[in-house]
This record gives C-alpha cells, sequence and structure tokens, in this order.
C-alpha cells in the first residue's frame, strides 16, 4: 500500500529508502486513530476537561507533529531490525518493509535518516506549541516517541525484553487517542477508560503480527511474545485479550461511560477478532487480526464523531 514502483526503488534508491521506510501505510492508520481521539474529545463531558473549539487549524497542527514522531520512531524500528528484515517472509502487515534489503543501502543511511527524522519530530513539536498545541498534547507526544524509541533502540531494546507488545498497544491503543484528545483538551479517566478495549484487540494483533516473523525474530535475539510462547498460549492469550475487551465494553456501556452507538460500534470487527483466533499459529498472514484492529479504529472514528454531531442509536 502507497508503496513505489520499482522503477522509482531503482532510479532513486534513497528516496524510495525513505519512503517505505516510513511506512506510510500505519501512518494513514495513525492518523485514523488520531483523528478518533478527536472525535472522542468533541464530547467533552465527560472525555476532557477545558475544551477548545475544533478548529482545522489546531486539529492539523497536531497531526503534523504526530507524523514527524511516526516517521521517527518508524525508522528506529527500521534501524533497528535490518537483520531481522533480512530473513523474514514479508506480508503486507508483517516483516517489516524491507527497503535497505531491497536496495542495497548501507545501514548507515538510516541512520543519519533517523536522526534527521529525531530533530523534525523535536523541531515540528516545538513549533506545534508555538502555535497553540495544548501541554497536555505536547506531554503525551513525548512519551510517545521515547518510548516508541525505547521499544526498538538500545538501551533499552523493549521488543526484546518480552514487553514490546505490551508498550506497543498501550502507545497505538491508548496513548495515541488520547493524544487526539488532549489536542481539544485535557484527557479525563473516562477518556482513558473509554479506548481500554480498543487497545486489547491491539494487543490481539500484535500477537498475530509477532507470529509471522517468529523464526526471523528467533534468530536475531527478538524475544517477543510469540517467541518465548507456544501456540496454545498464544491463541490463549489472544481469546483472553478478545474476551475481556468485550467485558470492557459492555461494563462501559451499563455505567454510561459511552454512548451506545460507541459501544454498537464495538460489534463491527467480532466476525475478523474470531477468524483471527481460528487462523493464529495456523497460516502466516496476521491479516484477520489486522481487519478486526482496523475495522474498530473506523467504527469508533465514526461513532464518536456521530455522538459528537448529536446522533444516536434509536432509543
Amino acid at each position: 500500500m502507497f508503496e513505489p514502483s520499482r522503477a522509482v526503488r531503482e532510479r532513486a534508491p534513497r528516496l524510495w529508502t525513505l519512503w517505505v521506510a516510513a511506512r506510510p501505510s500505519q501512518v494513514a492508520l495513525v492518523l485514523l486513530v488520531y483523528v478518533l481521539g478527536v472525535g472522542m474529545a468533541t464530547n467533552s463531558d465527560p472525555f476532557v476537561i477545558e475544551p477548545i473549539v475544533p478548529s482545522p487549524a489546531i486539529v492539523g497542527t497536531g497531526a503534523a507533529a504526530l507524523v514527524a514522531t511516526t516517521v521517527a520512531v518508524h525508522y528506529a524500528n527500521e534501524y533497528a531490525d535490518q537483520d531481522t528484515d533480512r530473513l523474514a517472509t514479508r506480508t503486507p502487515f508483517s516483516g517489516g518493509s524491507g527497503a535497505l534489503v531491497a536496495t542495497g543501502l548501507p545501514r548507515s543511511f538510516l541512520r543519519a535518516a533517523l536522526i534527521g527524522a529525531g530533530v523534525a519530530a523535536v523541531g515540528t513539536l516545538a513549533l506545534a506549541v508555538l502555535n497553540g498545541l495544548a501541554d497536555d498534547a505536547a506531554l503525551l507526544l513525548v512519551v510517545i516517541l521515547g518510548a516508541g524509541l525505547a521499544y526498538s533502540l538500545p538501551p533499552t531494546v523493549l521488543i526484546r525484553r518480552g514487553v514490546g507488545e505490551a508498550v506497543n498497544a498501550t502507545l497505538g491503543g491508548l496513548l495515541l487517542p488520547l493524544y487526539g484528545a488532549a489536542v481539544l483538551g485535557s484527557p479525563t479517566p473516562a477518556a482513558a477508560r473509554s479506548v481500554l478495549p480498543f487497545t486489547l484487540l491491539v494487543g490481539c494483533n500484535l500477537l498475530a503480527t509477532h507470529w509471522a516473523d517468529r523464526e526471523a525474530d528467533a534468530a536475531t535475539g527478538k524475544r517477543t511474545l510469540a517467541v518465548r510462547w507456544g501456540p496454545g498460549r498464544l491463541r490463549q492469550a489472544y481469546a483472553t485479550l478478545a474476551i475481556a475487551a468485550g467485558f470492557l465494553v459492555l461494563l462501559l456501556w451499563f455505567a454510561d461511560e459511552i454512548p451506545s452507538i460507541v459501544a454498537a460500534a464495538h460489534l463491527v470487527p467480532v466476525p475478523a477478532l474470531v477468524w483471527g483466533w481460528g487462523t493464529l499459529t495456523r497460516q502466516q498472514s496476521p491479516f484477520p487480526a489486522v481487519l478486526a484492529m482496523v475495522s474498530l479504529a473506523l467504527a469508533l472514528t465514526a461513532a464518536w464523531w456521530l455522538t459528537g454531531a448529536g446522533i444516536a442509536l434509536p432509543a
């Protein structure tokens, strides 16, 4: 998705590598979850305090800072995973971009790109703050950048310590939508609770994605849960996360912490989620789990924005 042609790779390998290693399809997903959080903030009570009126300028400023941060994190991951990418069986959803492997460029090229992207991320964030980005949003973005780099790079390399999945799910499922909400106000604990089911489904997606990479990860010392655990335990963990997400949705709905249309949106990924459990450890492609996560992100984004517009399910 969004990948330039082979001709571009051969004529401009450096530009091709910078584009592909940025993982534009994942950047698009990050922006979708950001918009989800912004939509949640349009329902200011009880999800944010001291809300501001949404405007294209402030939402666009927050998005620009997020994109710069995301690209820096992706470059860090690509730089750290070059050896793994040489061995991985690539699918559209796993195996890394393989940009350096495809072009034969030295690893030092991506190291320089990472340094440049990190400087750009910090600079973009500083400009965003000067242009009105809220302090809470800026703090969350700093945490996202720091944890994203710690996920892949020394001395922490969290992905090799058995906590990478938890860190990744927290970043993408919890902190990212909260950042979107923080652009329009200070997120409340209720806002964090409302995205916990989505966070758990991000965890299901990571179990499936890492299963596809387990052999390459094991060969290079990358101790993901798919490497540490056997098929049975992985399938049990996936089911536990999915069931826990369902119970959380019910609890949040009965407690009137999420509107009915948002609760109903969580039904959208159920078929893909069940399909993902059925195929986990039995096929390489993590597509069903990816579909579940993406379809839920789309459904929740639509539900929150419809709620903000005053549209609700009929009683």
